[in-house]
């Protein structure tokens, strides 16, 4: 069984400077994380066992700690206010390209605009986003479009959102509304589109795939989805130990990609765990261990 990773996987760099803020927080159980951090079980233990507090996503009560720190996802001007009247020190880590979409979305309305958003309906980013925002629509599916009677529609997107998703609503957006003058704005960050490319040219190359990643995490789902719409057979998983060698019986190239949450390190476990499954298959002794030196291994 011969392993490919592709070429672009993993830890975004939205992900990567929000846990360097919080590396260098002298005094965590003053401080109450708002939400998730980022969509990733094994950060957000590690987080608790440094003694911060997680408010849960969606919560409204004022946290008890005096500083709080605002997570990857973002929130509204409207919350970041609230938070600030009560007196509590914000430490801001959210992602720059969430800001953007944040941005674009004000700025389309200021024009005219009646915004909508491409995204999930309950995400924490899309909340943070249509909270500033006046009678916003949110559509997930081509099911949520409808004919609105606006003469001008300020479309954004979850910075997570798929491109070819997003193009297909657009254009039924368009199709739905021809009376209307449909404004884009392209919030999709290039993180992710970086990892659905480098998905795409991996699927054809192998005959099933393991994605590594929160399982509530949406972009993880969404390369799962990837994966399914070419008919190759995919693994989410967050961790090595939930491999199971009976799931590879008869794979022969296994692609692994992973998530904009996820670790390094996570990473580098699950790769080495497939490659002893590869051992297995051959039944090869495990005193024989393979270490990857580059984005394939052969066994």
């Amino acid at each position: 069984m011969k392993i490919l990773r592709a070429e672009e996987l993993g830890m975004c760099f939205g992900v990567r400077d929000a846990l360097h803020v919080l590396d260098q927080v002298s005094d965590p159980t003053a401080v109450t994380i708002h939400g998730e951090l980022v969509h990733n079980p094994e950060v957000l233990r590690d987080l608790d066992r440094r003694g911060f507090t997680r408010s849960p996503e969606g919560e409204r009560q004022v946290p008890e700690k005096p500083v709080v720190l605002v997570t990857a996802h973002g929130i509204s001007e409207r919350e970041r206010t609230r938070l600030e009247a009560a007196g509590k020190q914000l430490i801001d880590t959210t992602c720059p390209l969430v800001q953007k979409a944040h941005a674009a979305a004000q700025q389309l309305q200021r024009q005219g605009c009646r915004v909508v958003v491409l995204g999930k309906r309950d995400h924490v980013e899309v909340l943070g986003i249509i909270e500033d925002l006046t009678d916003a629509i949110v559509v997930t599916t081509a099911a949520n479009v409808a004919t609105w009677p606006d003469a001008h529609l300020g479309v954004v997107c979850q910075t997570t959102t798929q491109v070819d998703v997003a193009e297909q609503l657009l254009a039924a957006i368009r199709t739905a509304n021809p009376h209307a003058v449909v404004h884009f704005a392209d919030t999709i960050c290039s993180p992710t589109k970086a990892r659905v490319d480098a998905l795409r040219a991996l699927l054809p190359r192998i005959d099933s795939l393991v994605v590594v990643g929160g399982h509530n995490s949406n972009n993880t789902k969404q390369l799962v989805a990837s994966a399914a719409e070419q008919g190759v057979p995919a693994l989410h998983i967050e961790r090595a130990s939930e491999l199971d060698d009976q799931w590879f019986d008869g794979r022969a190239v296994v692609g692994l990609t992973a998530g904009t949450s996820t670790l390094a390190r996570t990473i580098d476990e699950v790769h080495e765990a497939l490659l002893a499954i590869a051992q297995r298959q051959r039944g090869l002794p495990a005193s024989t261990t393979v270490r990857r030196t580059g984005r394939s291994q052969p066994l």
